[in-house]
């Protein structure tokens, strides 16, 4: 048989295999180009059509407790109150109490709110812990307080607390020195305590505290006297307190409507606040300013 009619058949297979795997390799690539294209409009860079990963950003976010200081995550909300010109706690709630004026010069006394309104008064003493994480523990429940600051716990540390003032806090006055043997003292050493701690406040807050407590709770005619001479509108005392973790009741055994509560800038002041807003919750009581209640400035 002749040489090339013998190869022609085996010349005519490669060359049948050969478009096969064209054809084969042609499909195949018209397969991923589809797949591509479903998932990636038109125009569009695969690599820009990818998860962005996370930004790392090195400012921090809004409330998160400076090293020089708290940061006010919120500003006071709620309509303005013209008896007080601030943003008022109360949400539209009318008190049903009347704060009595000074008479014969004597500043009234307040323990608690003899109201059956479901609210609840948070007062918090002293200063001596100054804490960036305590603002936002109570800056995360929505909790206002009035804070009885005494000038020996914050003397050359005022400009911490205005970080409070600026989330709608006030700062009322708890004397020069936190002597306990306050009722001691004489009416002018009593005097002098008391608006000496007025006029700071007054300067470093740039608001005139109206409501005094005096150091331990204990009070006199003659403390009564000193405090309306100093322009104090109530001495305001307490029956129940949160400390060391727990609640302390001088009457019952939890929280009534009207309740002014005590508690103090310590070191345990996360298990103070957590057993307070648990008794609080209980208790379906709403934490507002005792300042708004009263109608003060």
């Amino acid at each position: 048989m002749p040489r090339h009619l013998h190869t022609a058949p085996h010349v005519a297979r490669w060359i049948t295999l050969a478009l096969v795997a064209v054809v084969l390799a042609a499909a195949a690539f018209g397969a991923v180009r589809l797949a591509w294209g479903g998932s990636t409009p038109a125009g569009t860079d695969t690599a820009a059509a990818l998860p962005a990963p996370a930004a790392h950003s090195t400012t921090a976010a809004a409330g998160t407790p400076s090293a020089t200081g708290p940061t006010a995550s919120s500003a006071p909300q709620g309509p303005v109150d013209p008896r007080t010109g601030r943003h008022s706690t109360l949400d539209g709630l009318v008190p049903d109490f009347t704060l009595p004026p000074v008479e014969n010069g004597l500043a009234p006394v307040i323990t608690r709110i003899p109201t059956e309104q479901k609210v609840v008064f948070l007062t918090i003493d002293d200063g001596a812990v100054k804490r960036a994480s305590d603002l936002a523990l109570m800056e995360q429940h929505g909790i206002k307080a009035s804070l009885f600051l005494a000038h020996n716990f914050i003397a050359g540390h005022a400009s911490f607390f205005t970080a409070h003032t600026a989330a709608g806090f006030l700062i009322e006055d708890h004397t020069m020195s936190h002597n306990l043997g306050f009722i001691h003292l004489s009416y002018e050493q009593q005097k002098a305590e008391i608006c000496g701690m007025a006029d700071f406040e007054e300067k470093n807050f740039g608001r005139r505290p109206v409501l005094f407590r005096p150091p331990g709770g204990p009070y006199t005619m003659s403390v009564q006297r000193a405090a309306a001479a100093c322009g104090m509108k109530a001495i305001v005392d307490w029956e129940a307190k949160a400390s060391a973790g727990r609640m302390d009741y001088q009457v019952g055994h939890a929280l009534r409507p009207g309740e002014i509560v005590l508690m103090h800038f310590r070191p345990e002041f996360p298990a103070d606040l957590a057993a307070f807003v648990k008794a609080q919750k209980a208790a379906g009581l709403k934490v507002v300013l005792l300042e708004d209640y009263l109608g003060v400035k």
